[in-house]
């Protein structure tokens, strides 16, 4: 395939969903593409964003600026506008499908999006106590287990209500604050990860702990290591290597830490083959927690985008690691793959119908049946507009053939196109 052709498709069907109209006809519910004039000239720091609030429609009304445009594929209630003498009714035909694609999404994601909507509040909030209880860690004191607690309760309670939801939203983190929002997504995927193990809720919550406070070590890392873009000396791998020991005595120091939780602070570190780090601990002599924080741990990591990389895809990340024989205890790792996903949210599929979608969110029915955004014609090398299809649905004959890895494709926005579904 001519990935040139690809990318040349592409920018021109996404340019045909920007639409630049009077702003008189500006509504709530529509995405605001661009806003025509100087930034002086309205009170927004933003130029892009969905128009929600009244009393922001209101100001870029009386803000003196006479045009704007809009996104329709982005934008969340029906848009349509007047037809000119030279406008064709195909165009206004494509607006309508673009809306009933929106409206159909909507109604497909709600049960999705009612956890999402709370998972958000709870990631700011989360990453608010990380940050507070890592900084003082990072100047000698003791880590509070009354914040600790609130937040395990939390996640663990969202876990409990759609589990896919936050482990989501936490992937979405910056380089900057990686280190507190990793901590963040490996909670709830060991609280998970428990339950999916049939764990009483006591072993759950400590699980949550564990996976919270794992990486405080770090915090005794000094940050150019800990943040460097390239390569680590030999001198500075055994520094970081140096942080489950480390984390271990900042753990200690505190009190009233599960026993467990220090376990994997310890331990995640430790391979099934005994090939890890920092004890060389075999099978069965790793706990059951410490193997469970190993898993989770290295599937944040590696589906993050670093300083140093770019993460992977997350079923290429699966697939990655189930070839890492002795690394991890095969008969978790299996059990994790149920908790996220054979093709977690975010994968690049190929679908039979020769098409490729992103999948957004899971289905109850059947882990080889995700839910999935369909955009792109491999035939017809064009892309389609967005449509969800939920492959558990009875009547659906399409299926995925395969998994793809973004980076073989030239697609602009690829990470968006399943991260504006959330």
């Amino acid at each position: 395939m001519n990935q040139s052709a690809v990318h040349q498709n592409t920018k021109s069907f996404y340019a045909d969903m920007i639409k630049k109209i009077p702003i008189a006809d500006l509504q709530l519910g529509m995405y605001i593409h661009e806003l025509h004039g100087s930034w002086l000239s309205h009170p927004f720091w933003k130029t892009s964003f969905l128009l929600e609030d009244s009393a922001d429609l209101a100001k870029i009304r009386h803000s003196g600026i006479t045009h704007i445009s809009i996104d329709l594929s982005r934008s969340q209630s029906p848009v349509t506008k007047p037809v000119s003498r030279d406008e064709s009714v195909a165009d206004n035909n494509q607006g309508a499908k673009v809306s009933s694609v929106l409206q159909e999404t909507k109604s497909a994601l709600s049960s999705f999006h009612n956890e999402l909507k709370r998972a958000r509040a709870l990631c700011n909030r989360s990453r608010a106590a990380v940050t507070k209880m890592f900084g003082e860690a990072r100047m000698g004191n003791t880590v509070s287990m009354a914040e600790a607690r609130q937040v395990v309760d939390e996640i663990t309670d969202s876990v409990s209500r759609h589990p896919h939801a936050l482990i989501t939203l936490a992937r979405l983190k910056t380089s900057d604050d990686y280190t507190y929002m990793h901590s963040v997504a490996v909670c709830a995927m060991m609280v998970a990860l428990a339950r999916e193990q049939g764990m009483s809720e006591e072993q759950v919550r400590d699980a949550g702990y564990a996976g919270l406070l794992h990486d405080v070590g770090k915090m005794a890392v000094p940050d150019e290591i800990l943040n460097k873009p390239g390569r680590l000396s030999d001198a500075e791998f055994e520094i970081i290597k140096s942080h489950p020991e480390r984390g271990r005595d900042i753990l200690l120091r505190t009190g009233d830490i599960p026993t467990m939780a220090i376990d994997v602070c310890l331990h995640h570190h430790e391979k099934y083959d005994g090939s890890g780090y920092p004890n060389g601990l075999v099978s069965q002599d790793i706990s059951i927690y410490a193997r469970m924080g190993a898993i989770c741990d290295v599937y944040d990591a590696i589906t993050s985008n670093r300083p140093y990389k770019k993460g992977w895809g997350p079923a290429e990340s699966l697939q990655k690691m189930a070839q890492w024989k002795g690394h991890f205890d095969p008969v978790l790792f299996q059990s994790f793959v149920k908790v996220v996903g054979i093709y977690p949210i975010g994968s690049l599929v190929r679908l039979k119908s020769q098409r490729l979608a992103v999948v957004i969110e899971q289905s109850e029915k059947s882990l080889l049946k995700p839910k999935v955004r369909v955009f792109f014609s491999i035939r017809s090398s064009v892309p389609l507009p967005q449509t969800t299809l939920d492959l558990s649905s009875s009547g659906v004959e399409d299926s995925i053939e395969a998994r793809e890895h973004f980076e073989n494709w030239s697609f602009p926005y690829m990470e968006e196109l399943w991260q504006n579904a959330l």
